[in-house]
């Protein structure tokens, strides 16, 4: 999928606990949680606060859709590319072109950093490579729609493990039932090997979250971004050329590759990171649970990727458990900031 969006999981996760598929960088998800608190007290009357909330509530939510959909059919792109360079050639050019291009604008400072923020930035690249590669490497074997909704299971079990709410599991049950029915009742109509790419790429999500929000933390902007690409960008390079070989040099296969890069990783990491500025980071996570929905759609349409109506409701309840664990998180937040004093003075 995604570096989800080129390092987008991390913030709803630092604000949400890691509540669902994507997030902005940690440093992007401030400005979300901060909308989130301004509203109340922006003083306008209330005949128009209701009607200026849902104009600027339209905009962002607009900008988190078309960077989704622009992720996943970045993605059914990629899958046609794959006959000509392999999964592992796509990767190469996508997190290459993309790495590129993120230097250029984000221009990261090399000095001043200490061991330790190098060492959260190249484990931020390892997970990042390695998402992106196992993602791959299921979507050329099994249905995009189906790729995506095993992916997120990681981090819907990263915000099961920190929320130990006992609705958690809940969600946890709804999810496996959806699995259970994506793979007939045992994977019998699922490629195995597909689908395990697909789970160690949701691993590797919930990896990829956790140290995405740490670079954040530690390092300015997109900076961190940028240089994490570079690293997963290199890690992908020998396994790139070892399998398509002189055809990455190929005009039309750069060209391809570019437009991979741009929209999967580029393009929405820019759209969501305005997004946020403006849309709670709960707000964003839920949307972004539509994920699956939209790889299946996309898979659809470009790949004329059908899917059964059992495999359309297995992706239904996957959505519902990542939205419910979000909620839930996000409901506990709220009860945590109430009983703080600042909480219950602006409550008295």
């Amino acid at each position: 999928m995604t570096e989800a969006v080129a390092g987008t999981a991390a913030g709803t996760a630092a604000s949400t606990a890691a509540g669902t598929a994507s997030g902005t960088a940690a440093e992007a998800g401030a400005p979300g949680a901060g909308s989130e608190a301004a509203a109340p007290g922006t003083g306008a009357a209330p005949g128009t606060a209701a009607p200026a909330r849902l104009r600027g509530g339209l905009g962002p939510v607009a900008m988190v859709v078309a960077g989704g959909l622009s992720v996943q059919f970045g993605a059914a792109l990629a899958v046609l590319l794959m006959p000509s360079t392999g999964p592992s050639g796509v990767v190469t050019l996508r997190l290459g072109v993309a790495a590129v291009i993120m230097l250029l604008v984000c221009r990261p400072k090399l000095r001043g950093h200490s061991r330790a923020d190098w060492g959260t930035v190249l484990a931020f690249g390892l997970a990042m490579g390695a998402m992106n590669s196992l993602f791959y490497q299921s979507s050329a074997r099994i249905p995009l729609g189906v790729a995506v909704t095993l992916e997120v299971l990681g981090p819907l079990a990263l915000s099961v493990i920190a929320s130990r709410r006992l609705l958690n599991a809940v969600w946890a049950a709804l999810a496996l039932t959806g699995v259970f029915l994506l793979g007939g009742g045992g994977f019998d109509g699922l490629d195995p090997v597909g689908a395990a790419f697909a789970l160690g790429a949701g691993a590797m999500w919930a990896l990829y979250i956790v140290f995405s929000a740490r670079t954040g933390r530690r390092f300015p902007q997109a900076d961190g971004l940028a240089l994490a690409m570079v690293v997963a960008a290199a890690l992908s390079l020998p396994l790139g050329v070892a399998e398509a070989g002189g055809k990455l040099l190929d005009p039309v296969t750069l060209g391809l590759g570019a437009a991979v890069a741009v929209l999967s990783s580029v393009l929405p990491y820019t759209l969501e990171l305005l997004a946020l500025r403006r849309l709670p980071a709960p707000t964003f996570a839920i949307l972004m649970s539509l994920e699956p929905a939209i790889a299946a759609t996309a898979g659809f349409l470009v790949l004329s990727q059908a899917l059964s109506l059992t495999d359309t409701l297995a992706i239904t309840l996957v959505i519902a458990a990542s939205m419910g664990a979000v909620r839930t998180q996000t409901r506990r937040l709220r009860r945590r900031r109430g009983r703080t004093p600042d909480g219950a003075e602006a409550a008295g």
